[in-house]
């Protein structure tokens, strides 16, 4: 997946994340840079399910296998997992990469909302490490059991307010049509369906997984971190350490 496409609104969205990433712009004032950062996200993947309903060459169905690495490349699993889903896209996770500690998952999709699954999986990774490195570990528990729990805390979050953010979007588009008179309900439906669709005709057996269920301090100090957690797609066009790889 690539995002170098030059496109205004990312541009838009590049600028109001620098700002909440500067470090001398008031907390108040990044929290609301970030937040209309990912309303505009949240909007784009409509106007552009909008834009291309009927051309199928702008923004065509796709899938694409790719490998996340370790550290907690299961929970990277997991994050991707609930970002792609949020959007509109299918996930299957096809286990160890070889002999690695890899895990390699099959991504569904059309292009565009591919693009911003990456775009968030790759700001979301780097919140996600660097908050889990900033957290003290109690020394009376498990390391480990702790940190996973906090990471898995972190992504039930964030996965909850990336979901309530795209039902606002496709909400508000609710009376709009295409070109050729379709509404946005119709629309995303149909794309929805075609994802569906072509998983199914690649995994015809695939069952959904299980949840997992974790308490203690480590998945609610994980939980509150994702409430501030940038979703709105942190360094969108820049290399970032543990990004999405072919």
């Amino acid at each position: 997946m690539s995002t170098e496409k030059k496109n205004p609104k990312l541009d838009t969205i590049r600028a109001l994340l620098a700002k909440a990433e500067d470090p001398a712009t008031a907390e108040a004032e990044a929290e609301l840079a970030r937040k209309r950062a990912f309303e505009m996200m949240a909007k784009y993947g409509v106007e552009q399910a909008m834009l291309n309903d009927g051309k199928p060459s702008n923004d065509a169905p796709v899938n694409r296998q790719i490998v996340l690495d370790n550290p907690w490349a299961m929970e990277r699993v997991r994050l991707i997992n609930r970002i792609a889903r949020a959007l509109g896209c299918q996930l299957i996770h096809l286990g160890r990469d070889g002999g690695g500690p890899g895990r390699r998952v099959h991504l569904f999709g059309y292009e565009s909302d591919l693009e911003r699954v990456e775009l968030l999986y790759t700001s979301l990774l780097l919140q996600m490490n660097s908050g889990l490195a900033a957290q003290y570990v109690p020394v009376s528990r498990g390391v480990r059991v702790w940190r996973r729990s906090w990471l898995l805390g972190f992504i039930d979050r964030v996965g909850g307010r990336i979901e309530e953010a795209e039902q606002g979007a496709r909400d508000a588009a609710r009376n709009e049509t295409t070109a050729t008179g379709r509404s946005a309900a119709l629309v995303l439906a149909d794309r929805k369906a075609v994802v569906e669709r072509n998983y199914r005709q690649v995994y015809p057996r695939a069952r959904k997984g299980g949840s997992t269920t974790m308490t203690g301090t480590g998945f609610r100090d994980g939980w509150a971190a994702g409430g501030h957690a940038d979703i709105g797609g942190r360094r969108i066009g820049r290399a970032t350490s543990g990004a999405i790889s072919a």
